[in-house]
């Protein structure tokens, strides 16, 4: 049996990608790869299949990782943590199944805030302008009692005011307003909550 030789691109030709350029920036992940792996096998296992019920018990394995996590927080475990060691979460807060936590930067989330299920709230990207394809993280605050609906996508370097609403699918860019109501794609303000008295 024969196997055909990988296409080849002349050595001539300009690429907007080249991969063989790229390098992951000294200390990104915070700490060593072995404990990245452990972690990964960890969520995958021990955290990823446990009953729904032990909140307490998913709670405990953030903590041994580093991560800082309030009272009464309820994970599910249906939730995707890059590394735990750069996630803060405040007291009651609520983080649905299929959200992903991607923490190559620190997020920050406050109390009583209810991200629901499959949200994607990502501090990573890459500078597409470049062929080395470089890999850039910002930080990601979610203030107290703010509502990110299912399905919606939160970008890098953004903070969510207070009490804000992030409506199902919506995709957000910049900072939003304290107790704003935000929806679409990209995210536009309409409307805003009103605190109880």
């Amino acid at each position: 049996m024969s196997v055909d030789p990988p296409p080849t691109q002349p050595q001539s030709a300009a690429r907007v990608q080249d991969f063989t350029l790229y390098r992951l920036p000294p200390g990104f992940r915070g700490r060593s790869a072995a404990i990245v792996q452990l972690w990964w096998i960890v969520q995958s296992t021990l955290f990823g299949c446990s009953p729904q019920v032990l909140y307490g018990w998913r709670r405990f394995l953030l903590r041994l990782f580093g991560a800082k996590i309030g009272h009464h927080v309820l994970i599910r475990p249906g939730v995707r943590i890059t590394y735990p060691w750069k996630l803060t979460i405040g007291d009651y807060a609520w983080i649905g199944d299929g959200t992903e936590l991607y923490t190559l930067a620190p997020i920050t989330i406050g109390s009583h805030v209810s991200i629901s299920q499959d949200v994607a709230v990502i501090t990573g990207t890459h500078d597409f302008r470049k062929p080395s394809f470089d890999i850039s993280a910002l930080p990601i605050v979610i203030e107290d009692e703010c509502w990110v609906c299912a399905g919606a996508f939160v970008h890098q370097g953004v903070t969510l005011g207070r009490g804000s609403v992030i409506g199902a699918r919506a995709v957000v860019h910049r900072s939003t307003a304290p107790y704003s109501i935000n929806v679409g794609s990209p995210a536009r303000s309409a409307g805003t909550r009103k605190p109880s008295p």
